[in-house]
């Protein structure tokens, strides 16, 4: 069901809150020791504030997202829940505050049903560096999930919840939910606070939405999204109700196709896929552009640069002395320090520490870390570029459908080049959602993305809803 039809039952007392709950615990319990969605699952509190959320729909107060079981990416703070990063440094952290998002969920009464699975501190495309155990697709569980919100989109595309949290950082959020069948929004940077979100690259964060539909994570957009003072990266900008313009006419809306989205390196089904939707849209009177990003053959370099430079400054905090992990060797304060961390972090965190100090070191900052910043700019620019004649742009999610469990995660520089379909969003701080637009010849997802200009989560929402239906309507038939 989808997120308002929720809540119809639920207002209408044809399921309660609490049963509505048992029933998710119930299959997580039954169904997850295959998948590994979730890291901790939260079934006392989940029950206790499900009695909670029924009392106030009794009431007749109920909020939009009140009694709604939904999870929670573990890099995103919560009270007296532990929130580990996936990673043996914080296995015991319990954080004492909520992340703005969750305390916004907290007011409309949602239920958590538990923190999901993922990369370790997000750093990942297969949600396989987990110190806790991987994540498996629930197409099939000798396939990656995605990453690195692997755990939230397998979680919510095996139903055991009826939506989640997660955080994108290069596409963490679209990748994963491209590979297990379900919709994932990244929003502009800023319109969600970042506040409580365990940072791994601040100009570069956001905490996106993982749905059945581009109407829930437009749903659920509209409950935690605004300014928040606790985050000097917040945007003052109001994007309004965000699913406003869903079931709209988009007849006469310009959908710009950059030809560097659909070279060689693009998977043949995924690209017939995705030009498939391209003529759907056409079909239903939208105008197709072919446009041009001519700095995407460097955006990758760009991307891991920043983002590096940016962990190594982020991740430096952790060092056994305030909180987390500490090791039991050493003599002095610097080896112990040494020690902690070498225990506590995995081998692709050691790596983006080492490669971002080592882009920021003296000597090494004008050929790397400033170039990399220039490309930032320069993608920026050709953004614009493209949205002065264009409405939506249409890519897709990622050069491939999900992949073998073991077939490339111990090759970092393939790893780090299947993110090129979605970097770039996240450089120029843009909205996005992914859907799925196909099936590969074994059955697997293909993901399609549509990037909107900043603050514009409406247009490609709606965009994303008119090819929802009617793919829904094809998937009925098959």
């Amino acid at each position: 069901m989808k997120l308002s039809e929720l809540r119809a039952q639920l207002d209408s007392k044809k399921i309660g809150a609490v049963e509505l709950v048992h029933r998710y615990l119930d299959k997580i319990q039954k169904n997850d020791s295959s998948i590994h969605s979730y890291i901790t699952v939260c079934r006392e509190e989940a029950i206790k504030n499900a009695g909670k959320a029924q009392s106030i729909i009794d009431a007749g107060k109920a909020s939009p997202l009140t009694g709604i079981p939904l999870s929670v990416k573990d890099n995103i703070c919560t009270e007296n829940i532990r929130t580990t990063c996936a990673s043996k440094m914080l296995e015991n952290f319990v954080p004492d505050y909520n992340a703005t998002a969750v305390r916004k969920l907290i007011e409309q009464n949602y239920v958590l049903l538990g923190k999901t699975n993922m990369d370790e501190f997000a750093m990942g495309g297969s949600s396989q560096t987990s110190y806790f155990g991987g994540v498996r697709n629930p197409y099939n569980t000798d396939c990656v999930a995605g990453g690195s919100s692997g755990g939230a989109a397998a979680s919510v595309a095996a139903d055991l919840c009826a939506a989640a949290l997660g955080s994108d950082t290069g596409g963490s959020v679209r990748q994963p939910s491209a590979f297990c069948g379900v919709t994932g929004l990244k929003p502009t940077y800023g319109v969600v606070s970042r506040y409580g979100l365990v940072a791994f690259a601040s100009s570069l964060d956001q905490i996106g939405i993982i749905a059945n539909s581009a109407e829930d994570a437009g749903y659920v957009l509209n409950a935690i999204c605004g300014y928040d003072s606790f985050d000097s990266t917040s945007s003052r900008a109001s994007i309004g109700d965000v699913t406003e313009k869903i079931g709209a006419d988009i007849k006469g809306l310009k959908i710009g196709l950059p030809k560097e989205f659909f070279s060689d390196g693009i998977n043949a089904e995924v690209k017939k896929a995705v030009m498939s939707a391209a003529e759907f849209y056409e079909n239903v009177g939208c105008k197709i552009i072919e446009t041009s990003l001519p700095s995407l053959e460097y955006a990758v370099s760009a991307y891991y640069l920043i983002s590096s430079a940016e962990a190594a400054s982020n991740l430096s905090r952790f060092d056994g002395i305030k909180y987390g992990h500490r090791s039991d060797e050493g003599d002095s304060f610097n080896d112990n320090i040494s020690h902690t961390r070498r225990e506590g972090f995995g081998d692709e965190v050691k790596r983006r520490i080492l490669l971002g100090n080592y882009a920021l070191s003296s000597g090494y900052y004008d050929a790397y870390y400033k170039n990399a910043a220039r490309i930032r700019a320069q993608i920026v620019e050709e953004y614009n570029d493209i949205f002065s004649s264009c409405d939506v742009i249409l890519t897709p999610t990622a050069p491939t459908t999900a992949y073998k469990i073991g077939f490339q995660e111990n090759d970092p520089v393939k790893m780090y080049l299947a993110d090129i379909c979605t970097v770039t969003v996240n450089i120029a701080g843009l909205p996005a959602v992914s859907t799925t637009c196909g099936y590969d010849e074994n059955g697997m997802p293909i993901g399609m993305s549509l990037v909107g200009k900043a603050f514009d989560e409406k247009t490609i929402l709606s965009v994303c809803d008119r090819f929802e239906q009617e793919f829904e309507k094809l998937e009925a038939t098959i």
